[in-house]
């Protein structure tokens, strides 16, 4: 018997609008949380290999705040990109054509996990409009040689072989639930039996929800291009890094090193958490995204929108 989802009542107390945008040749699925004239607008950029719902324990704790989540191209139910490359520059090119059609009165806040770490500081690093940027365990070590040069080479050998595949083939190899068990294991480092229970059966469930292969393997090779550390300098509004202090994808060095590139960056570190915060301690998260928010002034910060 399933786990019961831990932040089911919350998140159903928020108030949500399913919406989808075409994007750079995406139908990109979106949904639309909390109230429409909240002070605060934050869109989300979910991680590698995952949709919406990976931040879903977050925002259940962040009413009267309106969030905005999509799924990336390519993963979800968001059609690939056909008028860019699945890259971080695609992804990026993307994110900035999907806040312009929201359409919305200033800048939002933009809020990174992981991948979309990357994504959004490289985003508003090349000029692309925010209020505020959050990073929720960011990569900000080498992503080729963090999690060790042996693991990172047997990952690209996973996903390189299915480019030679045939769709239905690379598809049960990249849906293998050993393998997914495998990771989600890696991952994991809370001791809450019932809680790991819960984030293993998360992944099952959403892990293979992607488009096609190829787009896997073109996201796989953009999530070890770079780091947030090439965007850093160049990312001109307030900045939060959310961390969690025993994360071996993003160490906690790299995360204290990172935070002084920036012109304006503070680090909040969660303890006895790894690269999952968002799953296992969505409370300390969401304060630190309360707190930060809070921080910020009402109106456009300069060097917001160029």
């Amino acid at each position: 018997m399933s786990v019961p989802t831990p932040h089911a009542e919350a998140l159903a107390r928020i108030p949500v609008r399913e919406r989808e945008a075409q994007i750079l040749g995406s139908r990109t699925r979106y949904w639309d949380f909390g109230p429409a004239d909240a002070r605060d607008v934050v869109v989300l950029v979910h991680g590698y290999r995952g949709d919406h719902h990976g931040l879903e324990p977050v925002v259940a704790q962040l009413d009267g705040i309106r969030i905005v989540s999509p799924d990336l191209p390519g993963f979800g139910v968001s059609t690939p990109l056909t008028e860019a490359p699945h890259s971080i520059e695609g992804y990026g090119r993307w994110l900035a054509a999907f806040i312009a059609s929201l359409e919305l009165p200033a800048p939002p806040v933009v809020l990174g996990h992981s991948f979309g770490s990357m994504v959004s500081s490289h985003a508003i690093a090349g000029g692309m409009p925010a209020r505020a940027l959050i990073l929720v365990n960011p990569i900000t070590t080498d992503p080729k040689v963090a999690a060790g040069r042996g693991i990172t080479g047997l990952t690209r050998a996973f996903y390189g072989v299915t480019r030679a595949m045939p769709e239905s083939l690379a598809r049960v190899w990249l849906g293998n639930p050993v393998i997914v068990q495998f990771m989600s294991m890696n991952l994991v480092k809370t001791p809450d039996r019932t809680l790991r229970r819960w984030i293993h059966e998360e992944h099952h469930r959403y892990f293979n929800g992607f488009s096609d292969a190829r787009t896997v393997a073109e996201a796989f090779d953009a999530s070890v291009s770079t780091d947030v550390r090439a965007a850093a300098p160049r990312v001109q509004v307030p900045t939060v890094l959310i961390a969690g202090a025993v994360d071996r994808i993003a160490p906690i060095e790299g995360q204290r090193e990172a935070v002084a590139l920036f012109p304006d960056a503070r680090l909040v570190e969660v303890p006895g958490t790894g690269h999952l915060a968002h799953y296992e301690t969505p409370g300390p998260v969401a304060d630190a995204i309360r707190d930060f928010l809070a921080s910020l002034p009402a109106g456009t910060p300069p060097g917001a929108a160029r």
